[in-house]
């Protein structure tokens, strides 16, 4: 049985808000947003307008921006496992992009598929991408949020800010990153909007640092058809070194949407009221993981997603858990093609004069189990100044290393990408 393409979604990234107690905030906090702004609340029905109006081109340009970091992070951890949200990152960056200029502008806009779009376009299209996102489905728990933090005493520039607030709804806080409680805000932040997933993305706040732009999501869903926990029981997962190891397996039969491709087959798992899905691409026996990986990008995941059709399906998968992170993807991104954006030659003039990226953090969780998925994500920018349909039942254990990811199967956006390879 031959299969083809892949499948899968969105991205998403975002969540973030700040917490901490009133004594500690009047220490660190110079100047506060003190109403952050909130994403905008629509109807379900006006959120599928939205996501049926988003501009395909944006939402390829995403997709193929999460597949090339995927497969960057997944050659540089070739047998662990890896779990990032690619719209986590790119918000995040797309943040920082507002400050960018001339060599540094263009080399970002080529690393993160920005260069068709101007800037209005792209701010604007984000905006509405954030807005169907958190309105799409009152069944699913999907909080994204967006803040920067910059050092007392810098006049940040004015139109980087208003930009930010305006189209990513971002808190925006002036701090005195000397102070004993600056580093606890930030993190306690961090770890409020990922509802305690994410706990300590910062372990210290160096002496040069000028200003944190900070993306964070957090996701909730139940399967639309759940598993039975009864009929979970320890079954064989086959590792890549050809061992075995026991985990829980998770079964149901029904009917599921489903995709037979080159090299390996594909299930879509609905959440909520089926406007957002986990797709598990399995390679075939004998396939390696990564090179289905490799052979993955916008346009053959956009081919797979319109060929999925509903079938019987027997279905077998791990219950798990897993965490990836913090991982510092500076090289990666440099490996992309946005390289200048890391030395003092990167040019951030539109927030501040001399200051250049220091560290691109990110660290994603999640837990899947019979009643559905949760998951949460979290990106740091860190800058610093310089100074055909069978009719008969298919079968589908997944009892080896996969890929998947969780997606809008409205806009098409994806939201989390992972592959499992010892669960």
């Amino acid at each position: 049985m031959k299969k083809s393409k892949l499948i899968s979604i969105l991205a998403i990234s975002a969540v973030i808000m700040f917490l901490f107690n009133v004594l500690l905030l009047t220490a660190c906090v110079g100047k506060r947003d003190e109403e952050a702004t909130e994403v905008e609340e629509v109807s379900t029905e006006e959120s599928d307008e939205i996501a049926g109006s988003m501009d395909v081109n944006l939402v390829d340009a995403n997709t193929g921006f999460g597949f090339n970091i995927f497969k960057e992070l997944t050659a540089e951890d070739k047998d662990s496992n890896v779990f990032i949200s690619p719209l986590s990152i790119l918000l995040a960056l797309a943040m920082t992009y507002n400050g960018a200029a001339d060599d540094t502008n263009l080399a970002m806009a080529e690393a993160l598929g920005f260069n068709e779009f101007d800037l209005e376009e792209l701010n604007s299209g984000f905006h509405d991408l954030l807005i169907s996102i958190m309105n799409a489905d009152s069944d699913i728990e999907l909080s994204i949020a967006n803040s920067i933090w910059y050092k007392l005493g810098y006049g940040v520039n004015q139109d980087f800010i208003d930009r930010n607030e305006k189209y990513y709804s971002s808190e925006v806080n002036e701090i005195d990153f000397a102070a004993p409680g600056a580093l606890d805000t930030i993190n306690g932040w961090i770890a409020d909007a990922t509802k305690g997933k994410i706990e300590k993305m910062l372990d210290i706040i160096p002496a040069d640092a000028m200003m944190y732009l900070i993306n964070a999501i957090y996701f909730k869903g139940n399967w639309t058809y759940p598993f039975n926990e009864d009929m979970t029981a320890d079954d064989d997962f086959y590792l890549p070194d050809g061992t075995t190891k026991k985990v829980p397996m998770m079964s149901q039969e029904g009917n599921f949407a489903y995709f037979d491709g080159d090299g390996f087959s594909a299930v879509k798992l609905p959440y909520g009221k089926e406007k957002m899905a986990m797709y598990i691409i399995l390679p075939d026996e004998g396939t390696e993981l990564d090179s289905v990986i490799e052979s993955l990008n916008e346009e053959s995941w956009n081919e797979a997603r319109q060929s999925f059709y509903g079938t019987e399906v027997s279905l077998v998968m791990p219950r798990y858990k897993m965490e990836y992170g913090i991982k510092l993807l500076n090289d990666v991104l440099t490996n992309l093609g946005m390289g200048i954006a890391f030395g003092a030659e990167a040019d951030f003039s539109g927030i501040y004069p001399d200051i250049w990226i220091s560290r691109v953090l990110h660290k994603a969780v999640i837990e899947v189990n019979e009643k559905g998925s949760e998951a949460a994500a979290a990106t740091v920018v860190e800058m610093e100044e310089s100074a055909m349909e069978p009719t008969e039942i298919v079968e589908f254990i997944v009892n080896r290393p996969f890929f998947f990811m969780i997606g809008d199967d409205r806009s098409g956006s994806i939201l989390f990408m992972g592959k499992v390879v010892e669960p």
